[in-house]
């Protein structure tokens, strides 16, 4: 039996910890996929799709006036706000401090974000690609730092228990 079986089966009580730490109920689309691992591609998916279109929207709103960059740091604003609602309310649903997690969450994603402002310059810049392919191809390094950071920092509690 899944850990997501046992949870249900519980009467009630917190399901274990998952392999990274954390626990709660599991997500809806816990609930769907059954595998944690899944679900966290599945909505990193969605998210890093989320982000491109971001990224997208201020290269061709904002980056006429102020340059490729400030399209970068504004699209990371808005993906991480939507990637941390679509991972707390579908993948991970912990409880306590919200804003804890924000910060431990934008934590993960600042990290992401120097990579990338390191990145994109050098392959616009030095190796002429243009912004949004070079975006295109950065997304890859940053979803592996991105997936390792959530899943041993962001969500993680204590003993696998919540606060």
């Amino acid at each position: 039996m899944s850990d997501v079986e046992k949870a249900g089966a519980d009467g009630g009580q917190q399901p274990p910890p998952s392999s990274a730490g954390m626990s709660g109920p599991p997500g809806p689309l816990l609930r769907f996929v059954r595998d944690e691992r899944v679900a966290f591609l599945i909505v990193g998916a969605a998210n890093t799709a989320i982000g491109f279109l971001w990224f997208t929207l201020f290269l061709y709103t904002v980056g006429p006036f102020w340059g490729y960059m400030s399209a970068l740091v504004l699209s990371h604003i808005a993906a991480v706000l939507c990637a941390f609602v679509l991972y707390r309310r579908f993948v991970f649903r912990v409880r306590g401090n919200t804003l804890r997690d924000l910060m431990r969450f934008e934590s993960v994603y600042l990290v992401a974000l120097a990579i990338n402002a390191m990145l994109l310059p050098v392959l616009v810049e030095f190796a002429g690609v243009p912004p949004l392919l070079a975006q295109a191809l950065i997304v890859f390094v940053t979803t592996l730092v991105s997936y390792f950071g959530h899943r041993n920092f962001s969500f993680r509690r204590r003993g696998g228990r919540n606060p």
